[in-house]
C-alpha cells in the first residue's frame, strides 16, 4: 500500500509543480508585457496602443508550454499575423480608413475570418490571435471613422502589440532556465514506467490472491494507477509535439510514444483476463507458478529503471529464463484455464519488448518493396490535399465568419467605443473540435463576470494607488493556470477570467472601472449569445444524436474488422490493423461525444442515458484493446507456421479455421443487426416503414427470418470454447519443439480474445436492449422482434 501511495503522491507532485512552474512563467510574461506597456519609453508606448491583446497573446502561447511548444507557437503566430496584415491592408486601402462603418467592419472581419479559418495547416493558436488581430484592426477603424488616420497604423498597431507578447512569451520561456520540451517527457516518461511497474505488481498481486475479497483490493489499486497513466500518457503526447522544435537529441534513444504504447497494451490485456477470472483463489496457479510470478515483479522494476533514464531500449536476454518458465507453465495451463494463460502472454510480451502495436507481418514487407512508386504518388497526393480545404475546415471558417460578424456589428450597435470585447470575446476561445456550446458559453460568461468583479475589486481597494494595480493581477494568473485545468471553467472560462481582470488592472484610460466592466461584461455577453446562435444554426445537431450516430459507425467497423477483415492463417493482419485503428479512433470520437452530452441541456428532449453509454464505451474500448492481440497473435502464428511443414501445423491451421469461421458466423449478423437498431430514429418509424412495404408486424406471420440467428448468449460462447478447446487439447498432446510451444502459447491467446469479444458483444446487446426500452418507454422492445423487422427490411432494400 506504501508503494501505491509513494507512486499517487510523486505524480501528484510532479503535476501540481509542472503547473505552478507554468504559473510563474505566465505571470513573468504578464509582467514583462505590463511593465512595457505601463512603464516603458514613450515612442515604444505609442505603437502598443492594444496592450490588452498583449496579454491575450502571451496566454494563449505560454500556458502549460515548453520552449519547443513556444518557439512554434511563435512562429505560427508570425504566420498569422503576416497573413491578417495582408487582408487588413488590402481591406484598408480598397474602402478607405475614413469609410468604415458598423456594416463595413462586421463585414471585412467576417471575410478576414473565413480567409483565416480556412487553412488546416495553420494552429488553432495561430487562428485565435488571427481573429483577434481582424477585429482589433477593423472595430478600431470604425470608431476613429472620423480621424485622418493612415491605412497602416492600426495594422502596426495590432501587429506590435502581437509581437510584444510574443517576445514577453519567449523571455519567460528561457529565465530563469529554459523549460525544455525534452525533459518535460523524460520526467513524464519516468512517472509512466513507476506507474507501470506498480500496476503490473498490483495485477500480480491479483492473480496469486488468496480470496476474492484480496484480489478485489488488488485490482482496484490498479484501476487507480491506471487512471493517473492514461493522464500521464496525455502529457506525454502534448509535450512530445515540442521536442521537434529543440535539439538535445539523442540517436540511440527509441519514440517514447511508441514505448509506452508497447508497455500500455499488455497491462490492459492482464486487465482484461482478470476481470474474466471468476472466482479466487485460482487452482492452476500453484506455489511454483507463484514464485515465477513474484520473482518477474522485481526483474520487470529494473528493466523499467534502466529504460527509464534516457528511453533506451534495454537488453531482452536478461530475462530470458524467467520467459521460458512462463511460457513452459501457460502451455501446460492453456487448455485448463484461458484468463490465466493470456495473463500470462502478456506478462511475456513485457519481459520481452514484443512491438505489439507495430506491423511485423513479413507478407508487408514484401509489397513494400513492390509498392515503392505507389507510395510516392500517395505521398504527392496527400501533400497537394493538405492545401485543399476540407469539409470539417468549410464548415469551421463558416461559423467563425458568421459569429465574429454578428458579434462586431452588435458590439458596435451597442456601445461604439467598447465595441472591441464582443468580437475578442469569442475570437480567443474557438475550436476546430466539437464542443458543449451551452457549456462554454456559460464558462465564458462567468470567467468574464469572475475576473471583471476581481478588478473592480482591486481597483477599489488600491484606488489611491493607481500605479500599484498592477500587482493583484500576478496572484490571479497563478489562479488562472489552475483554474484553467478544473471541469467547471476549463480552458475557456479560465482565459476569460484571466483576460477580464488584465483589462481592468493592467490598463489607464479606460474610464471608471465599474462602468467599464459593466459594459464589458455586456459586450462579452452579445458575443456568447452570436456564438451560441450561430453553432445552433450551423451544428444543429445535438451530442446525443452525435453520440448515437458515432455509436452505430463503431459497431459497424466492428463488423467489418470481424467479418471482413480478420484473416484465415498466412493471409495479411494489415486490414484487420488498419481496422483496429479505425475502431480506437472512433471509440475516442464516442468518448468526446458522451462526455458533450453529459453536460448538453436536456430541453424538452429525453434525458442522455450516460450510464448506459459509458458501459457500451468500455466494452467497445476492449473490443478495440482485443483486436490488435488478435492480429498480434495470428502474425506470429503464421511466421510460425511457415517454418515448418509438420502435422502440428496444419492441425493447428485447421483448428483456427473452424474457430474464426464459427466466431465470425455467429456475432457476424448480431453486429449487423446492432448497427442498424442504434441507426433506428424510433419503433413507431420502424413500424411505418413496415406498413409502407406492406410487411405484417407479427414475426410469428412467416414472413420473417429466425430471430436466433440475430442474437447471441453465453451458450455461444461455449460452443465457440468448445471447437477451440478440442483443437487445443488434441495439439498440446503431440507438442515436442520450442516452436511447437510457442504455437500453442500463440494459439491460447487467440482462443481467449475470441471468447471475450463474443462476452463483450453480449454485453453491447444488452446495453442496446436497455438503451431501446428507454428511447420508447411506451412500447414493449422486443429485441427479437426488433431484429427480425430490420433485417426483413435491410434485405428488401
Amino acid at each position: 500500500m506504501s508503494k501505491i501511495i509513494n507512486t499517487i503522491s510523486s505524480t501528484r507532485a510532479e503535476v501540481w509543480q509542472a503547473r505552478l512552474g507554468s504559473a510563474l512563467r505566465t505571470t513573468l510574461a504578464c509582467t514583462i508585457v505590463g511593465c512595457t506597456s505601463l512603464y516603458g519609453p514613450e515612442p515604444l508606448r505609442r505603437y502598443l496602443e492594444f496592450p490588452a491583446f498583449s496579454y491575450v497573446t502571451t496566454i494563449l502561447i505560454v500556458s502549460d508550454a515548453t520552449l519547443g511548444d513556444t518557439l512554434r507557437g511563435c512562429c505560427h503566430v508570425l504566420f498569422a499575423t503576416v497573413q491578417v496584415m495582408i487582408v487588413s491592408l488590402l481591406s484598408l486601402h480598397v474602402i478607405g480608413p475614413t469609410n468604415f462603418s458598423n456594416h463595413t467592419a462586421a463585414m471585412m472581419v467576417a471575410a478576414g475570418s473565413f480567409l483565416v479559418a480556412l487553412p488546416g495547416s495553420l494552429e488553432l493558436v495561430a487562428k485565435r490571435i488571427a481573429f483577434g488581430q481582424l477585429v482589433i484592426v477593423h472595430v478600431s477603424a470604425a470608431i476613429n471613422s472620423a480621424a485622418e488616420a493612415g491605412v497602416t497604423v492600426y495594422p502596426i498597431h495590432a501587429a506590435s502589440s502581437t509581437a510584444l507578447g510574443v517576445v514577453a512569451s519567449i523571455l519567460a520561456m528561457l529565465l530563469p532556465y529554459p523549460r525544455l520540451a525534452y525533459y518535460e517527457v523524460r520526467k513524464l516518461y519516468r512517472l509512466y514506467t513507476d506507474n507501470i511497474s506498480e500496476r503490473l505488481n498490483w495485477n500480480i498481486d491479483t492473480i496469486t490472491a488468496s480470496d476474492s475479497s484480496t484480489a478485489v483490493g488488488f485490482s482496484n489499486q490498479s484501476m487507480t494507477l491506471s487512471t493517473i497513466g492514461a493522464k500521464l500518457f496525455q502529457r506525454t503526447e502534448v509535450n512530445m509535439k515540442g521536442m521537434h522544435w529543440e535539439r538535445p537529441h539523442n540517436p540511440h534513444c527509441i519514440d517514447p510514444k511508441e514505448r509506452l504504447q508497447d508497455l500500455e497494451v499488455p497491462i490492459r490485456g492482464m486487465d482484461i483476463a482478470l476481470s474474466s477470472c471468476t472466482s479466487f483463489p485460482i487452482d492452476v496457479i500453484d506455489e511454483e507458478l507463484r514464485g515465477v510470478l513474484i520473482h518477474c515483479k522485481g526483474r520487470f522494476s529494473q528493466k523499467l529503471d534502466q529504460q527509464g533514464k534516457c528511453f533506451a531500449p534495454f537488453d531482452a536476454t536478461t530475462n530470458l529464463e524467467t520467459k521460458k518458465e512462463i511460457l513452459n507453465r501457460s502451455i501446460s495451463k492453456a487448455y485448463k484455464d484461458l484468463p490465466t494463460s493470456f495473463f500470462l502472454y502478456c506478462l511475456q510480451l513485457l519481459l520481452d519488448n514484443s512491438p505489439v502495436t507495430k506491423k511485423i507481418d513479413h507478407m508487408v514487407e514484401k509489397t513494400k518493396k513492390i509498392g515503392d512508386s505507389k507510395r510516392i504518388f500517395r505521398k504527392i497526393a496527400e501533400v497537394v490535399m493538405n492545401f485543399m480545404p476540407s469539409t470539417h475546415n468549410l464548415v469551421f471558417a463558416f461559423k467563425c465568419s458568421l459569429s465574429l460578424g454578428l458579434a462586431v456589428f452588435f458590439g458596435l450597435t451597442y456601445n461604439k467605443e467598447n465595441g472591441y470585447w464582443s468580437g475578442l470575446t469569442i475570437a480567443i476561445s474557438f475550436d476546430t473540435r466539437r464542443q458543449p456550446t451551452f457549456s462554454v458559453a456559460n464558462a465564458r460568461g462567468q470567467g468574464t463576470a469572475m475576473g471583471s468583479i476581481y478588478g473592480v475589486l482591486c481597483c477599489s481597494i488600491f484606488h489611491k494607488y493607481a500605479d500599484l494595480r498592477f500587482l493583484p493581477l500576478l496572484p490571479w494568473l497563478v489562479f488562472y493556470t489552475f483554474l484553467r485545468h478544473s471541469k467547471m471553467y476549463g480552458q475557456s472560462g479560465a482565459i476569460s477570467a484571466v483576460i477580464g481582470a488584465s483589462l481592468i488592472l493592467g490598463r489607464k484610460h479606460y474610464g471608471p472601472p465599474t462602468q467599464f466592466a459593466i459594459t464589458r461584461i455586456t459586450e462579452a455577453t452579445i458575443g456568447l449569445v452570436c456564438f451560441i446562435i450561430v453553432e445552433i444554426l450551423v451544428s444543429p445537431s445535438r451530442a446525443t444524436t452525435l453520440a448515437k450516430t458515432a455509436l452505430s459507425e463503431s459497431l459497424g467497423t466492428l463488423q467489418d474488422c470481424i467479418t471482413k477483415d480478420m484473416p484465415m492463417p498466412s493471409i495479411s493482419s494489415q486490414a484487420l490493423r488498419e481496422g483496429q485503428n479505425k475502431m480506437k479512433s472512433l471509440v475516442c470520437q464516442l468518448e468526446a461525444f458522451i462526455a458533450e452530452a453529459d453536460l448538453e441541456p436536456n430541453f424538452w428532449f429525453l434525458p442522455f442515458h450516460g450510464a448506459c453509454y459509458q458501459k457500451m464505451l468500455e466494452s467497445l474500448s476492449r473490443t478495440a484493446d482485443l483486436l490488435l492481440f488478435v492480429a498480434y497473435s495470428m502474425e506470429q502464428l503464421t511466421q510460425l507456421s511457415q517454418k515448418g511443414n509438420g502435422g502440428s501445423e496444419v492441425d493447428l491451421q485447421n483448428g483456427m479455421n473452424e474457430t474464426i469461421e464459427n466466431f465470425k458466423n455467429k456475432v457476424g449478423p448480431t453486429l449487423k443487426c446492432l448497427e442498424e437498431i442504434t441507426k433506428m430514429k424510433s419503433l413507431k418509424k420502424l413500424e411505418k416503414e413496415l406498413k409502407k412495404r406492406n410487411l405484417p408486424c407479427d414475426i410469428e406471420s412467416g414472413e420473417y427470418p429466425n430471430a436466433e440467428t440475430f442474437l447471441i448468449g453465453d451458450e455461444d460462447v461455449e460452443i465457440i470454447l468448445g471447437t477451440f478447446f478440442k483443437h487445443l487439447e488434441g495439439i498440446t498432446s503431440r507438442t515436442h519443439t520450442n516452436r511447437d510451444e510457442e504455437m500453442l502459447f500463440h494459439y491460447s491467446c487467440l482462443g481467449f480474445c475470441i471468447s471475450n469479444l463474443v462476452r463483450e458483444i453480449i454485453k453491447i446487446e444488452n446495453q442496446v436492449r436497455e438503451l431501446i426500452m428507454w428511447e420508447n418507454p411506451s412500447n414493449q422492445a422486443n429485441m427479437k422482434e426488433i431484429c427480425c423487422k430490420i433485417s426483413t427490411l435491410c434485405s428488401l432494400s
